[in-house]
């Protein structure tokens, strides 16, 4: 089957054989995949002499279901998750804790984001917002522009703000408004946006030097608010501004519990739910939900689709300026 690798910095299609079906997955006849391009950037600046299969968001057709595996049909729709099970590629294995069914009415294309949908909903997790609390969501890509329109759904005072004016109409678009291009203008407004004591959170959603970034939401939060870093963001900050609020910096990673756990993802053993509410798969089946009753959309943000034989094609255009926010690969 063939598969997308990087090697080198370059991007190649190589052949790898069928992927096994363990106990508690699911064999899965892909249709779409999506691109994480933060991540996936990463692993292509960086890649080595070794061969890296690239991404981690797709939809399928299941074939086969593996013995104890009872939630999940032949011949469903799902949404998958989770490296090195999903990636692209024309046949997938996953453990069936990292899959969710697909109704017939969702576009396949927006459940092929369901990764991203899981990291999403994770990193406001990590907020632990309350009805009424607010957010600021900052850097607006396909990834902050998911946190805020799930957001927005939670009810959450939510702002956004991003230096692309294209970025800043998709979610007026979808009726946010407190979308900023302007920081300064966003501050003047804050109180409108979030009350008189400042934002309960701001998650980062941006890369590259974070220094004057996090010093800056340091003034926008409330009295103990949180600081979440989603994207790639050097944690450089203020000590004296952290300490002037006593407020918390977090990191969220990833699509919540069960990530990098083998026992979870290889072994398919669920946490019970009374123990542990949210984890990656719940998570996922969250994020299709939101699609299914219209509460979120990523059409727009859909800039290209591309046959599997135009890969190179399509990470190119993440390496130079280009109008490219999602990118999803036809099978």
């Amino acid at each position: 089957m063939k598969t997308i690798t990087t090697q080198k910095g370059s991007i190649i299609i190589a052949e790898r054989e069928k992927p096994e079906l363990l106990r508690g997955h699911v064999l899965v006849r892909t249709t779409y995949s999506a691109i994480s391009p933060g991540t996936e950037m990463i692993f292509v600046k960086q890649a080595s002499d070794e061969p890296v299969t690239l991404g981690y968001n797709a939809v399928g057709i299941v074939e086969q279901v593996g013995e104890g595996v009872t939630h999940i049909k032949v011949g469903q729709l799902v949404a998958c998750y989770g490296a090195p099970y999903v990636h692209h590629a024309e046949w997938l294995a996953v453990p069936a804790n990292l899959v969710a069914a697909v109704p017939d009415h969702v576009d396949p294309m927006e459940a092929a984001f369901a990764g991203l949908g899981a990291i999403a909903i994770h990193a406001l997790r990590v907020a632990d917002l309350r009805f009424g609390e607010s957010v600021i969501v900052v850097g607006l890509g396909i990834l902050g522009n998911l946190i805020a329109q799930i957001a927005q759904a939670a009810a959450y005072r939510t702002v956004g703000l991003d230096v692309r004016v294209d970025r800043v109409a998709m979610l007026q678009e979808r009726g946010l408004t407190h979308v900023y291009q302007s920081q300064a203008e966003m501050e003047e407004r804050l109180p409108d946006a979030v009350g008189r004591f400042g934002a309960d959170a701001v998650l980062h959603c941006a890369s590259g030097p974070g220094e004057q970034l996090i010093n800056s939401s340091l003034s926008w939060i409330r009295d103990r608010g949180k600081i979440v870093i989603v994207g790639d963001l050097t944690a450089r900050f203020s000590r004296e501004l952290m300490f002037g609020k006593e407020a918390q910096v977090l990191i969220s990673r990833a699509g919540g519990p069960g990530r990098y756990d083998a026992g979870y993802e290889r072994d398919n053993r669920d946490y019970p739910v009374g123990y542990v509410r949210w984890t990656e798969g719940r998570n996922v089946e969250e994020y299709i939900r939101l699609l299914a009753e219209g509460r979120i959309s990523i059409k727009k943000l859909i800039t290209n689709v591309y046959s599997f034989d135009e890969a190179v094609e399509a990470y190119e255009n993440y390496r130079r300026p280009t109008e490219t926010i999602g990118t999803v690969f036809k099978y």
